[in-house]
């Protein structure tokens, strides 16, 4: 219809619209002419298409429908894995050491005043996920006392996990003992017992794939998140652990892979399942107070645009 126009206005060129009209019986049938009239056009430009490529001596190219991430905005901050400063930036950054063999320790606990068993089990899960892992009662200390005792007993991360409502709803991962610290809101936590066919997981070290991380800061997570994983991969377990990023959503997934022949490869997964979404992240350990912030999400970061993505 006619933009500000009458209620039961009829535009001459598309036919009545349906929502205008009061009787039910008249408004289905009015719908269904016009589902059938579109569906005829479409198939018809589809046929002309067909014909036309037929004829054609050279290939008519495939259009590829657009999504929201081939029309991406440009980012500046996309690099190039290979560029030079950007290896010179990873040879000499906090992670380095680890992501060049330092072995990995990691101490999990949670919010000060966790007292949902979903939260428990999570974190008690996640210490046979992270190989080098422990799981800890928070017993009430203070982040930034459980951060220093860390760092003097040679932990070289610290998983924080957040509850809300007794559900655990977030993660504060902290590299030691110089930092960064990363905050991710966490969600869809799918446990092996409810995911259909899994398998059963072995204490093998996984190969750690971190997928679709194109910016500077994308690249930065995606170190972070190999780094808490023993760099020297276990390949007789067959296991790979995958973080995957889409619209900065990062999905966690875990399999065993089994070679069926030289060219087919079958999937098992094994779980968890979670999705993680970066909140912010922060130089040095954690501070809320004197923190000096890389990145900090808000609303008014991506308002009236989807199509821009930080990772």
């Amino acid at each position: 219809a006619t933009p500000n126009a009458p209620r039961g206005f009829v535009d001459s060129r598309k036919g009545p619209e349906p929502g205008n009209i009061a009787n039910k019986i008249q408004r289905r049938r009015v719908y269904l002419e016009q589902k059938a009239a579109k569906n005829k056009d479409k198939r018809s430009r589809r046929e002309a298409r067909q014909k036309e490529a037929e004829d054609s001596a050279e290939p008519v190219p495939k259009k590829i429908p657009k999504t929201i991430e081939n029309t991406r905005e440009f980012d500046e901050t996309v690099v190039d894995p290979d560029d030079d400063e950007v290896m010179h930036d990873q040879l000499t950054d906090e992670l380095s050491n680890h992501l060049q063999g330092r072995p990995t320790k990691i101490m999990i606990t949670t919010s000060v005043k966790a007292k949902g068993p979903d939260t428990y089990k999570f974190g008690e899960l996640l210490a046979t996920v992270i190989p080098e892992s422990k799981f800890f009662s928070r017993r009430g200390f203070e982040l930034k006392t459980i951060v220093k005792q860390a760092s003097d007993k040679g932990f070289s991360d610290l998983i924080v996990i957040n509850e809300d409502n007794k559900k655990p709803n977030a993660l504060i991962i902290c590299h030691l003992p110089d930092g960064p610290t990363a905050h991710y809101k966490l969600s869809s936590i799918k446990y092996p017992k409810e995911i259909a066919n899994h398998g059963r997981a072995t204490m093998h070290y996984p190969e750690v794939i971190v997928n679709n991380f194109h910016t500077r800061l994308g690249h930065q997570i995606g170190r972070m998140l190999t780094a808490l994983f023993p760099q020297v991969p276990e390949f007789e377990g067959r296991a790979v652990a995958t973080f995957h990023n889409q619209r900065d959503y990062i999905f966690f997934r875990r399999h065993r892979y089994i070679f069926r022949n030289k060219e087919k490869c079958g999937l098992q997964e094994l779980g968890p399942r979670f999705t993680l979404k970066l909140k912010s992240l922060q130089k040095g350990t954690f501070d809320t107070k004197f923190g000096e912030y890389e990145f900090l999400s808000s609303n008014q970061a991506t308002k009236g645009s989807r199509k821009k993505f930080f990772l």
